[in-house]
């Protein structure tokens, strides 16, 4: 039968999950391989195979650990810089330098009295003294904050109540970007030069408190939120899992071993993605390295739990740890590294963003796909068998069968928990697919009140810090400081006075004049930079509605507007415009993929749709959580993006095994066996790689932001729903429903007929 001609080159690409079939004898007679001199070469190769493997990672280890730690280093969190140079606010930045000498960032020191009593004048007069040479302020790296101020003096300007006042401050924002000796940014390093100078002068006058915010303040203090953060969330992330294989396993080694090769596989990719952002092939943010260490450690885990299950299992057929490696080595490589692939193909759909944080997200993400691979096929081999012949032992407490113990592979998948599910599954294949899409249906109803219209400044940090304490203050009592940060408007020389007058008219502009100097309006090009002042601070989603609306009023007038607040909008609505582009791509290129794989048309077309029916559903219930259980303000555009790649991309792997190991039983048995078949044999491992996929991005939550916060949680949300609905009732129970038709238009090579099948039945 040409069928069963398939299924035998199919098994042999594919079969990475299970253990082969139990074989009906063991040769009564073995080879002394001890005795014989080939074995001795073959072993000896073998071994200085291994070493030079060892080595070679005890190296990339070594190395790319440094870098690992110097990857803060060659990051860039500037927003301005993630948008396109097309973008509109992209083009108003690159000209406003032309208008000025200097460009500042804002930061307000606020003052006031402990008890709310008036100022002494004795407070008054050593403020404003203070604030006059705070030019002196040291500096961490030995300079002093004049070297990066914009204006080299202050002073202090006391509130209307009395009780309160502030130090308006400007920093050449020039410099900010830059770092110091010590590697520390010095937008970072200002904040904490101006704050330590502050709380002196607290110290020294008394009855006072003090707060530094503004929108420099903020935005230091946002970067300040991963400050220490890496090494912290690696190690959440790896507890997390390293009890998850101590449960899975029941062993205290061999968990060691998995987490030593996600940990040397990790190194390998920060290695690679540290130089190539440090000549700026890529661009990485703190967002992205955060996301790349947890992508790895859960991946690379992943990979091994795979490559175990199946070691473990030549262990039971196979007296030698090095025949039973080399058998699982050679049965998992092609589907591991299929996976991979189609992995890479998804997280690649990433380049048609057009953010550059995004773009630079997909070739980063599958850098560290690759170490994965390469760690999960070749470092944790080796480690496996250092022990050598004892090799066995990592597996301690734990026992791992031998040929010699009698134990049969098909009686423990015949009586395992997944057995019997498999089975109630093919028994009520109709039911339970239908009233599954019913219950995750309901969930996706919920999506168009998911809340992705971007967030505030104050809103992206979770917690109080000082500057979000210190705007309620500072506006309370300094209103105007709101409009500290015009929007920019480029408008033409001739025209400069139409759009003042339309922009003037836009509910919540205050204000709005032509840039000028001594000799009157200053003209570049043909063009005049009008300053628009807003009721709402920049760093507030209302200034991004007024920009809106400023852009709707100038239309047609050849005007072009910029500014923070318009850089904020720019960047929200790029965001929802990658969403439209990037998913239609992703699930049709992860569909040829799977097309390839599965050598079938009806098959991944199922499987993509229930992909999408899973994410609707996360995305649903994440609504409600959001909304209406955890009361947040809303979320990032990118949410649903990175969500959606990460969820479908990831989860991909499960499907690939589940699905490879189904065609490969219903090649010898029919669809409908093979499918319970493949859910009987595949449902520990997938099990398992999904709850530690889902514990590795939820450690991302101890990252104080809230887009962070919120993408842990509808990823980890979603591979759960994706591993214990979709894998284990969904799936199956349509594919059994379906049977032969599922492999259309190559059914035919399936066996047949079906009718006589029996769910109770699945071996072979």
């Amino acid at each position: 039968m040409s069928g069963t001609g398939e299924g035998d080159r199919f098994r042999r690409s594919t079969d990475a999950l299970v253990a082969p079939r139990q074989r009906s004898q063991i040769s009564g007679t073995k080879l002394d391989v001890s005795t014989s001199k080939g074995g001795i070469v073959k072993r000896t190769r073998s071994t200085i195979a291994r070493i030079i493997i060892l080595l070679i990672w005890l190296a990339v280890g070594a190395v790319g650990g440094q870098a690992q730690g110097q990857l803060s280093s060659v990051q860039e969190n500037d927003q301005a810089l993630y948008l396109p140079e097309s973008a509109e606010s992209t083009l108003v930045a690159e000209r406003v330098g032309e208008f000025s000498d200097s460009q500042s960032l804002p930061v307000f020191v606020v003052f006031e009295t402990a008890d709310g009593s008036p100022l002494t004048q004795e407070q008054i007069v050593g403020l404003n003294a203070r604030a006059q040479s705070i030019a002196q302020a040291p500096m961490a790296d030995g300079t002093v904050l004049g070297d990066y101020l914009d204006s080299p003096m202050s002073a202090f300007v006391p509130a209307e109540n009395g009780s309160a006042g502030m130090w308006p401050i400007a920093l050449d924002a020039a410099q900010l970007k830059d770092f110091d000796e010590s590697g520390e940014q010095i937008q970072s390093t200002t904040i904490e030069a101006i704050r330590a100078y502050a709380a002196e002068a607290v110290d020294d006058l008394g009855n006072l408190e003090t707060s530094t915010t503004g929108p420099g303040a903020l935005v230091a203090d946002l970067g300040n939120a991963f400050d220490g953060i890496d090494l912290f969330l690696l190690l959440v992330a790896v507890v997390l899992v390293f009890i998850i294989l101590i449960i899975v396993y029941r062993s205290f080694v061999l968990p060691i071993v998995v987490l030593l090769t996600a940990i040397f596989a990790l190194s390998g990719a920060g290695l690679v993605v540290y130089y190539l952002a440090k000549a700026e092939v890529v661009l990485l943010s703190a967002q992205t390295q955060g996301i790349l260490s947890i992508l790895v450690i859960g991946a690379t885990t992943d990979y091994c739990l795979l490559i175990i299950a199946r070691y473990r299992e030549e262990l039971g057929l196979n007296e030698s740890p090095f025949d039973a490696m080399k058998k699982a080595i050679a049965a998992t490589w092609e589907p591991v590294f299929a996976s991979a692939a189609t992995v890479s193909a998804g997280l690649l759909c990433l380049l048609l963003s057009d953010l550059r944080v995004t773009t630079s997200l997909g070739p980063v993400a599958v850098i560290g796909i690759i170490f994965c691979v390469l760690a999960a096929m070749t470092l944790l081999p080796a480690l496996l068998l250092l022990p050598g012949r004892r090799a066995r032992s990592i597996f301690w407490p734990a026992k791992v069968g031998s040929p010699s113990s009698g134990d049969t592979y098909e009686k423990s998948v015949d009586s395992g928990w997944w057995a019997r599910s498999a089975r109630f599954v093919a028994r009520n294949d109709r039911r339970v697919w239908v009233s599954t899409s019913v219950v995750l249906l309901a969930f996706v109803a919920f999506v168009p009140t998911f809340e992705a219209k971007g967030l505030s400044v104050a809103d992206t940090i979770v917690g109080e810090t000082e500057a979000e304490a210190g705007l309620e203050t500072l506006y309370e009592i300094f209103p105007q400081t709101a409009g500290a940060q015009p929007v920019n408007i480029l408008a033409p020389e001739d025209g400069a006075d139409e759009v003042v007058t339309a922009v003037q008219g836009v509910d919540g502009v205050i204000s709005a004049e032509v840039t000028t100097n001594d000799e009157g309006p200053i003209v570049r090009d043909g063009q005049v930079l009008i300053a628009a002042t807003t009721a709402a601070p920049s760093e507030d989603l209302a200034a991004q509605e007024t920009v809106g609306d400023i852009r709707d009023a100038v239309d047609g007038m050849d005007a072009f507007v910029g500014g923070d607040a318009a850089t904020r909008l720019d960047t929200q609505r790029t965001g929802t415009s990658d969403l439209i582009k990037v998913v239609p791509a992703t699930l049709l290129v992860v569909g040829l993929m799977l097309m390839v794989l599965l050598r079938s048309i009806t098959a991944p077309l199922l499987v993509l749709a229930a992909n999408v029916l899973s994410f609707g559903a996360t995305m649903g219930l994440a609504a409600i959580l959001f909304n209406h259980v955890l009361g947040w303000p809303g979320s990032d555009s990118s949410v649903p993006l990175y969500a959606f790649i990460f969820l479908v991309a990831l989860s991909i792997d499960y499907t690939i095994f589940l699905m490879t190991r189904t065609r490969e039983e219903a090649l010898r048995h029919g669809t409908r066996r093979g499918v319970i078949k493949g859910v009987a044999v595949t449902g520990g491992v997938i099990t398992s790689a999904g709850i530690v996929l889902a514990a590795t991005f939820a450690a991302l939550m101890v990252i104080p932001l809230l887009f962070m916060i919120q993408l842990a949680i509808i990823v980890a949300l979603g591979i759960l729903i994706d591993t214990f609905v979709v894998r284990t009732l969904l799936i199956p129970g349509l594919v059994h429903d379906i049977g032969n038709r599922v492999w259309w238009p190559w059914q035919d090579r399936m066996v047949q007929p079906e009718d006589s099948e029996e769910p109770a039945a699945i071996g072979s």
